[in-house]
């Protein structure tokens, strides 16, 4: 072959070949480091987006208001779908929960306005009343005669076709109330005297009043208020480690007391052993969880509820929402309580009256701690203790009182300081108008104590 003849290396058929794939290559990478790029500043615009949203005044406000309305909804749906079988088989029609649960969701409504509109002072002056009027609410059902026994419980008042559970208001109570008391000593928080006298031994009364009954899950949701009022007011550690160390001895002899309750505790230490005994209710909700999938079987489709799960529409409503709408019903019901976590902290940080910053973050780690427990013993975490799952759940005293707490939470969201101040020149808006919502008026510290006002501690 002669020189002219010979191909030099990279060129040819071939060589072609080669070196066009070799630009090919080189332009994916420039494409696909562009797209990565162009992703990258997608992300970084939402996320300065969202910073903006977050600062600015009303977000709180929106915020809890988007959260009660997406769980207030839901729940309704979701007690729609999973009481209907129940409904028919007990009265005859597939709307009979669901309506008693419609109704009371019309009066939480208006409780709920009265949460939100009442001025912060006058619900904290009210507060000692209101404990009083549960206090005694507590030791009267207890009197035969006057209360009613429902799942061999002494806890209902019973007014025609509705009834009504005044353990569900004594909390809301108690953390009103407490965060009066705690307030006036939070300078003098560090003494184990001032932290314990008199929140603790009051809380003590009523959850004795509830033991009475007997209901165990209410009094653990007080303990939750107990404990949340003296970490937030700043208790010491050690205070807190021994009431929660206390409070969990006590719970476990309750719950070895009675029969009912020891095999709860039983069937969860030997989960599996019995699964047509006591654990029965456990496993079908695991069963339920687990039909579920990813999609879910189609919203009204479920099968536990036809009889297989008991008080599906109640304690075990999280099976049914994971059951017919999958993890992804299930992981946005824990989203929205996630959001309500952070909503609720975050109004009680911004807040600028000390009584509003810890009856706020009270009653969040109240609501947010129950659907915890809810959740964990639907899922198998912890054993059954009869917590229903807040706004989701079918319970109309538990619905009402939830809906008054959200508002609470919506009227101190309107009481942030830069709120009060958009709120007061900007105008209110039209929602508020329509709701003749009165411009929330700013903290105003109490004047400092002169020295012949003091009182030697």
């Amino acid at each position: 072959m002669s020189p002219a003849e010979r191909v030099a290396p990279g060129t040819g058929a071939a060589g072609t070949r080669a070196a066009g794939t070799g630009v090919r290559t080189a332009k994916g990478r420039r494409s696909a480091r562009t797209d990565l790029n162009g992703a990258r500043a997608a992300v970084g615009r939402a996320g300065t987006a969202l910073a903006q949203w977050l600062r600015r005044p009303l977000t709180s406000l929106h915020l809890i208001l988007g959260v009660f309305g997406l769980l207030t909804t839901f729940g309704l749906v979701m007690v729609l779908s999973a009481s209907s079988v129940e409904s028919l088989t007990s009265d005859g029609s597939s709307y009979s929960v669901f309506t008693r649960q419609v109704l009371f969701c019309a009066v939480g409504l208006v409780v709920f306005y009265v949460g939100l509109r009442i001025k912060p002072r006058t619900l904290r002056a009210l507060s000692p009343l209101l404990l009083i009027v549960c206090a005694v609410l507590l030791a009267a059902v207890l009197v035969p005669g006057l209360g009613t026994v429902r799942g061999g419980s002494r806890s209902w008042f019973t007014l025609g076709p509705f009834a009504f559970q005044p353990g569900e208001p004594a909390k809301v109570a108690l953390a009103l109330w407490g965060a009066h008391v705690l307030v006036l000593r939070r300078k003098v928080m560090h003494r184990w005297k001032h932290a314990l006298l008199p929140v603790v031994p009051v809380a003590l009364v009523l959850a004795t009043l509830l033991v009475l009954e007997p209901d165990l899950g209410t009094t653990v949701s007080l303990g939750i208020v107990l404990i949340a009022l003296l970490y937030f007011a700043g208790a010491r550690g050690r205070l807190l480690v021994a009431l929660a160390g206390g409070g969990l001895a006590g719970a476990v002899i309750l719950g070895l007391t009675a029969g009912y309750r020891q095999s709860r505790i039983t069937s969860f230490l030997s989960a599996g052993s019995d699964p047509l005994g006591p654990g029965y209710q456990a496993t079908q909700a695991l069963y339920s969880l687990a039909d579920g999938g990813l999609f879910g079987v189609g919203l009204g489709q479920g099968r536990a509820k036809w009889s297989y799960l008991p008080n599906a529409h109640n304690d075990f409503i999280f099976a049914i929402i994971g059951e017919e709408l999958g993890f992804i019903g299930a992981f946005a019901v824990l989203a929205l309580f996630a959001v309500l976590a952070y909503t609720g902290l975050r109004i009680a940080t911004r807040s600028a009256d000390p009584w509003l910053r810890l009856v706020c973050a009270t009653l969040t780690a109240w609501m947010v701690s129950q659907a915890a427990i809810n959740i964990g013993y639907v899922v198998g975490l912890l054993p059954v203790t009869g917590l229903q799952l807040p706004l989701i759940s079918s319970g109309g005293t538990s619905l009402v009182i939830t809906m008054f707490a959200f508002g609470v939470l919506a009227n101190a969201a309107r009481h942030e300081p830069e709120a009060v101040a958009v709120l007061r020149n900007g105008g209110q808006g039209r929602i508020a108008r329509l709701l003749r919502l009165p411009a929330p008026e700013p903290y105003r510290a109490p004047a400092p104590r002169t020295p012949a006002q003091r009182v030697r501690r």
